[in-house]
């Protein structure tokens, strides 16, 4: 017994020892890369980096498409839906917005920057907040706000009903590239 849980200690400090060497020479290739690329990388939460998210959302199908119908519709006679995304842990940088409209049958993203619109309504319009960190490792839209890791003003009963849409866009917001400052 003692044989094998040596073995087994051995043979796991050898993998480890490879892996993090892997992860070594990984690194200093991602770096070298990332010092290129950074200068074409938006911001995370600047106007740049909300046009990218904009963009895509007209290219994930599922908001598109399943946003389509009631969702889209609820948005008190203007036309569009405003959804306002901010990073708490980012006090100088201000919210972005997005602005979501029926188009060709389909909830299309007409607007991705800097606030239009002050006077949101609650009624149809969005407000999410979470800090970079949350923003990052959110999971469900649903563990998020139970556990305050989202923070979210809107129609509370509409975004339950779109859960699946609404992961979507948590996912868009970590996938989408942008420098990220450290948490």
């Amino acid at each position: 017994m003692f044989k094998k849980m040596t073995m087994v200690a051995i043979l796991g400090l050898g993998l480890a020892g490879s892996t993090m060497a892997m992860a070594a020479d990984s690194s200093t290739a991602a770096t070298d890369s990332s010092a290129a690329s950074t200068a074409t990388t938006p911001a995370f939460m600047s106007t740049a980096w909300a046009k990218e998210l904009c963009t895509a959302w007209n290219n994930n199908p599922t908001l598109t498409e399943k946003l389509a119908g009631a969702w889209i519709k609820n948005n008190g006679g203007k036309g569009y839906k405003v959804m306002e995304v901010s990073d708490s842990s980012m006090k100088g940088t201000p919210p972005i917005q997005l602005e979501i409209a029926a188009k060709d049958g389909k909830a299309e993203c007409v607007y991705g920057g800097a606030i239009k619109f002050t006077d949101l309504n609650y009624n149809y319009d969005y407000k999410m907040w979470a800090t970079t960190h949350d923003w990052h490792h959110m999971g469900s839209p649903m563990m998020a706000m139970m556990f305050g890791r989202l923070n979210f003003k809107g129609p509370k009963m509409e975004a339950m009903e779109n859960m699946g849409p609404f992961a979507e866009f948590l996912k868009l917001v970590k996938e989408v590239p942008a420098t990220v400052p450290a948490s």
